[in-house]
């Protein structure tokens, strides 16, 4: 068994196409090995700035040799198509071909011996297929070359069994030989060497200032931010993504602490850590009271010789005009208060057939007020103050500048301007929770904007039909009913969902952006709630409640609090999993596909109270008389919202039901006597029905 490495050595690859890129190099050549019959161990795969390495492990010498068995026509058939097979075959006559008896009668069939070819002459092949192949979201043809890469590919190290391997790449105009020679560090390691596998490859490029491995890399630099800022009495903001770019934008990590000037600080933190990490890639440093530190760290590409004076001079010269202007735009974005910026809002358009900013902020403030009245503590002044402002900080400077700033900025506009601290708060909140992972406001007044601005969101894409369909949702309406649910779910706000999504619809009916019929609002707030229920269900899902037991409860028809909902769900749930939920659902079943089959066969609907008096066996009047005692009680226990207590009471239900289904024929003879019990059957549907649907749960 054998080694294969791989090098593809080209100009600095964009940081973000690295990781995909060396992905798909394993893919594309592990492929062509299947596809050539060479199995192979462990593929493995590295990157830097400027190479992509694959080694494959367990390689063997050949390909293994085939047999393959062709059938072909029947003895007898016309010349053309015996001619036919022996072409396909690869054969020369006949001769070279066997007979064998079939159920259709004798038949020629081809023996054909493949020997294996020598690995390293399949092996160029497939590797040029591979690069030829590999995707590039962006590419670029080179001036003295017609093929298209992301990069100018200067070198290929292609060594197989400790030999390079012959054959090239063709450029379109120039072409890359295949070697046993690569280059180290653009700086500190230029001089070109060869290697002979793959162990002799990372250890003499780690001699030539590259750590190869990017998890190593990595690694180094947590570890190396982590002790330059505990040298410092500090420690550095957590920035999981600026360290996977930063990871791929240098060969041999080297950490340095900067100052930035103390005129700057007076900025807000994020425009500040944002301009820093978007343009230069420094990390920002934070003091032990949580502030944030006039200090940076950036992750030179070489290990200085002067202890890095002249870099961090350098990276503190750069940053100092990159926060110049931040600077400018925090003096300049504070001269106009947010209100006044609400007109310009009138040219920013939020989806063309939504209409502008501007109407939607008008929605904003409507919604945030009928909220308000269902979140305990929310002054609705201020909520509907704070979703009017809520959006005005998208005309500004520093927002232009840097987007993802919307809402943090202004936040600190507001609280410039004098507004109260709640008001300033839901506007930097108003967009949260953006994921599982971001935390969920709890002042009321960003919780009415917060679930304001989801709720406009989502029915106004649900009036003009723009829904999620398979994966695409690009609108992220998912994620804003996931956050509807976080909002109510945590705060334990008690909302009618049904009616909000009515009030919203009908503020863009009052805006004359979108008609809505009632008919059809009907429809749309049906879809959207049936939409709700599958966002709750993956919200639930490790409590181990199924899709089923929320439609059970949402189908119930006037079960929109999502709150009450949760709360009955797990009692449900937990009613299910002991001994009497389980059998006393396989009984309701049983009546349900009774009363099914029977109302089908008599083209009526079955319902209302049996007459007592046609009762002819004892279990049917036992029955009879559980099932209204349970109903007075369940209508109690509902009404004080006792869910655990109100499921627990349907085990009362399990000996009179099992008791009927022993001994009562339900199509009995006497067609008085049938209908009487196929009423009693209804009686356990409409019963059990004030609890759930239980038609709706699987299993």
């Amino acid at each position: 068994m054998a080694e294969l490495l791989l090098e593809l050595f080209s100009e600095e690859i964009p940081a973000r196409m690295q990781r995909q890129a060396a992905e798909d190099l394993r893919r594309l050549v592990t492929d062509g090995l299947k596809k050539a019959n060479l199995e192979h161990g462990e593929a493995r795969i590295f990157w830097t700035p400027r190479r992509l390495t694959l080694v494959v492990d367990g390689l063997p010498l050949s390909q293994p040799d085939l047999k393959e068995e062709k059938k072909g026509p029947k003895v007898g058939a016309p010349e053309q198509a015996v001619q036919g097979f022996l072409r396909s075959a690869g054969l020369d006559s006949l001769d070279q071909c066997e007979q064998r008896e079939t159920p259709k009668g004798a038949v020629w069939f081809a023996v054909i011996e493949r020997k294996g070819g020598a690995t390293d002459t399949v092996l160029p092949e497939i590797l040029e297929n591979a690069i030829r192949a590999l995707p590039w979201p962006k590419s670029m043809r080179f001036a003295d070359q017609q093929f298209r890469w992301v990069r100018p590919l200067h070198r290929i190290v292609a060594i197989f069994n400790g030999a390079s391997l012959d054959g090239s790449f063709d450029l379109g105009g120039a072409s890359v030989a295949f070697s046993d020679t690569t280059n180290g560090h653009r700086f500190l390691g230029s001089e070109p060497f060869s290697v002979l596998n793959f162990s002799d490859y990372k250890q003499k490029l780690e001699d030539a200032c590259v750590l190869l491995d990017p998890e190593e890399r990595k690694q180094k630099i947590a570890d190396d931010l982590r002790a330059a800022a505990d040298r410092e009495g500090l420690t550095i903001k957590d920035d999981p993504a600026l360290l996977d770019e930063v990871t791929n934008l240098v060969e041999w990590p080297h950490v340095l602490i900067g100052a930035i000037d103390d005129a700057f600080m007076d900025v807000p933190p994020e425009a500040l850590s944002t301009s820093m990490r978007a343009h230069q890639k420094y990390f920002s440093l934070i003091r032990p009271d949580g502030t944030m530190a006039p200090r940076f760290a950036v992750v030179a590409n070489m290990a200085p010789e002067d202890g890095g004076d002249n870099i961090r001079a350098g990276n503190e010269r750069v940053l100092r005009a990159r926060l110049a202007d931040a600077k400018f735009f925090w003096d300049q974005d504070r001269e106009t208060k947010l209100e006044d910026r609400l007109a310009d809002l009138e040219k920013v358009i939020f989806h063309a057939k939504l209409g502008t900013v501007a109407n939607r902020v008008e929605r904003l403030a409507n919604l945030a007020d009928v909220l308000s009245q269902y979140i305990p503590g929310c002054d609705r002044n201020e909520a509907r103050r704070a979703a009017r402002l809520a959006k005005a900080d998208l005309t500004t400077e520093m927002v232009g500048e840097f987007p993802e700033l919307q809402g943090i900025m202004g936040r600190y506009y507001a609280l410039a301007q004098n507004e109260a601290p709640s008001v300033a708060d839901a506007i930097a909140q108003h967009y949260s929770p953006a994921g599982p992972n971001d935390a969920c406001p709890t002042d009321p007044v960003s919780i009415a904007v917060a679930l304001a601005e989801k709720l406009d969101t989502l029915v106004g894409f649900w009036l003009i039909d723009e829904k999620p369909t398979g994966s695409k949702d690009p609108f992220a309406l998912r994620r804003a009913a996931l956050g509807i649910i976080r909002l109510v779910l945590e705060n334990r706000v008690r909302l009618p969902l049904s009616h909000m999504i009515g009030e919203t619809a009908g503020y863009y009916g009052e805006q004359g952006q979108v008609s809505v019929e009632v008919k059809e609002l009907g429809s749309i707030s049906a879809d959207l709630i049936s939409f709700f229920a599958d966002r709750l269900r993956v919200h639930l899902k490790d409590e181990g409640i199924s899709h089923g037991m929320i439609q059970a409860l949402f189908a119930l028809g006037d079960e929109d609090d999502l709150v009450r909902l949760v709360s009955r769900v797990h009692a449900l749930r937990d009613f299910l999993a002991s001994e009497d939920g389980a059998n006393l659902l396989t009984a309701y079943r049983r009546a349900a596909n009774i009363l099914r089959a029977e109302e089908k066969k008599d083209s009526r609907s079955y319902s209302g109270t049996p007459d007592a008096n046609r009762f002819q066996q004892e279990e049917e009047r036992l029955l009879a008389g559980s099932l209204d005692a349970l109903e007075l009680r369940l209508s109690d226990l509902l009404a004080q919202e006792h869910f655990t207590l109100a499921m627990g009471a349907l085990s009362d239900l399990r000996e009179p039901v099992d008791a009927f289904f022993d001994v009562v024929t339900v199509n009995a003879d006497d067609s008085a006597v049938r209908e009487n019990r196929l009423l009693l059957l209804s009686r356990i549907r409409a019963v059990m029905g004030q609890l759930a649907d239980f038609a709706q749960i699987e299993g």
